[in-house]
């Protein structure tokens, strides 16, 4: 780094914009090495003072996306702001401020009648839509995501909207990265999962020093980082602001009305014309005879109740769904979804309860040594204690008694699961003989190839079809495997996972064991 860059990097953060702060050609945090991060942020691996952080959180703002706050008088009068509506607006004007003269009263019952209708059409969408919106403000409300943050030299557990830049946070094994920030300490292998953001398949492992981005989730390891952006500001938030943006995509629904409005307002002002010459100019209609003419003419060329009845039947179909948990925050985004015909979804959490338990009866055995307990047992081996995951968590907890997983042997060597190679290791001395052992636990076929003793075609036949059998029955083919060796492996059992679904999802779990 040049020393004119060194100069900037040491300047007051307080003097310097947002606009030259995220400014690449003038400080690139994501390059820029890590002690001039810290200068530039100026912090420390204490975290900054509460009096340092008013000031940025008014500088910088909440550490969240912003939002467009909608007047509601406004969004009820976009009900009435459609060609339907147009022309039915211009009906109700000809019934009440044109429909006069020759000493007979406006036209108030057909006016009365238009002005109902655009009312309740205006209304459902309205209130559909502004209920909608609340409960989605009170479910994110609820959800709003938490974080470990050093603040005066302490670690606090606050809300990531209140983080700033310079702010030091920690991150561990399953957490979401609240904001963009620089890796000052890696504890242990880390790997962050940045699919949602990069595309990338498997989770890419981060050393200190290295970059990790708002909304990725961490899949391996423990570490601590120094925010350099927030909100808007963060990789995520600048496109996000893109896809903002670009605007609001009209729906199918909305384009449907807006053809037929649009149809049947060009054929009313072309009728309109040849009615006005033809009664006024041809035949000499009187001036009150001839505006009745035109207002049928106006009222009988348009499907006056249509968005009426569409309001209301969307209605009563967002009422169904709410009463199944679905919250729709737009009624016309029902028709939408009766259109779809194919519908990707994340599982887990989604379709599911986000648990695992161990279905014994569906463990498959290769071998007549061991029965399921063993499986549960060895499987427990090759699992973590502390800072589990969801399915070493489900087999620990499937023990009798969870506080003895470790109960007569002593722990070696322990690794944790790599996605690379698709699986976890412990190597462990058992008390009672003193020989040593290795169980690794992780992908099916990743283990196969591991094994050598006793594998046979018919072994591998008989894994195979178990693994087909589940796939036909609608089983995720995420497939666990447990080995147990010295240093040669055969094929011991399979071991099942039940995700409870509404009703029933099952996650595979295949069980190795050598001698």
């Amino acid at each position: 780094m040049t020393d004119a860059n060194h100069t900037k990097v040491t300047g007051d953060l307080s003097q310097l914009t947002v606009e030259d702060l995220y400014d690449k050609d003038k400080y690139d945090l994501s390059t820029m090495e890590q002690e001039d991060v810290m200068q530039l942020l100026q912090t420390q691996p204490g975290g900054l003072t509460s009096t340092e952080v008013a000031k940025r959180a008014e500088k910088f703002g909440l550490n969240k996306l912003a939002t467009k706050d909608v007047n509601p008088f406004m969004q009820f009068l976009g009900f009435m702001w459609n060609p339907l509506s147009w022309v039915m607006e211009a009906a109700a004007i000809v019934a009440i401020a044109l429909s006069n003269g020759e000493h007979k009263a406006p036209d108030y019952p057909d006016f009365i009648g238009i002005v109902l209708l655009l009312l309740a059409n205006s209304i459902i969408g309205f209130m559909e839509e502004r209920q909608a919106g609340n409960a989605v403000k009170a479910l994110m409300a609820a959800l709003a995501p938490e974080c470990k943050v050093r603040r005066d030299g302490e670690w606090k557990t606050l809300e990531a909207a209140e983080l700033v830049p310079g702010d030091i946070i920690g991150i561990k094994l399953g957490d979401v990265v609240p904001a963009d920030g620089r890796l000052l300490v890696a504890h242990g292998d880390v790997s962050i999962d940045q699919a949602a953001l990069t595309g990338e398949s498997l989770p890419v492992g981060k050393e200190a020093g290295d970059e990790v981005f708002s909304g990725s989730t961490v899949k391996q390891g423990e570490a601590e980082a120094v925010v350099i952006a927030t909100g808007v500001n963060t990789f995520f938030g600048r496109a996000a602001k893109l896809v903002g943006d670009a605007g609001d995509d009209v729906g199918h629904l909305q384009t449907i009305l807006a053809k037929i409005g649009n149809f049947c307002l060009c054929t009313i002002m072309l009728f309109m014309i040849i009615v006005i010459i033809v009664q006024y100019a041809r035949f000499h209609y009187k001036y009150r005879r001839g505006i009745d003419n035109m207002l049928v003419l106006l009222i009988g060329g348009i499907p006056i109740a249509m968005p009426t009845v569409l309001s209301v039947t969307l209605a009563i179909g967002a009422k169904q769904l709410a009463e199944h948990m679905a919250i729709v925050t737009r009624i016309t985004a029902i028709e939408e979804m009766a259109a779809v015909t194919i519908l990707c979804s994340d599982k887990t959490g989604t379709l599911t309860l986000n648990k695992l338990i161990v279905d014994k009866p569906t463990i498959k055995t290769y071998t007549p040594e061991y029965d399921g307990d063993d499986v549960i047992r060895f499987s427990a081996y090759a699992s973590r204690l502390e800072n589990q995951d969801a399915i070493d968590f489900c087999i620990v907890n499937s023990l009798p008694d969870p506080t003895k997983a470790r109960d007569g042997i002593e722990e070696l060597e322990f690794k944790p699961f790599n996605p690379v190679i698709k699986r976890t290791e412990i190597t462990y001395k058992n008390l009672s003989d003193g020989k040593v052992y290795r169980v690794t636990k992780g992908m099916s076929h990743m283990i196969l190839d591991l094994c050598t003793r006793e594998k046979t075609d018919a072994v591998i036949k008989a894994l195979n079809d178990d693994v087909d059998e589940f796939a036909r029955r609608v089983v995720k083919l995420t497939v666990r495997v447990l080995v147990s060796s010295s240093l040669v492996f055969y094929l011991f059992m399979i071991l099942l996972d039940l995700i409870p679904r509404k009703p029933l999802i099952v996650l595979k779990l295949l069980v190795f064991k050598s001698r």
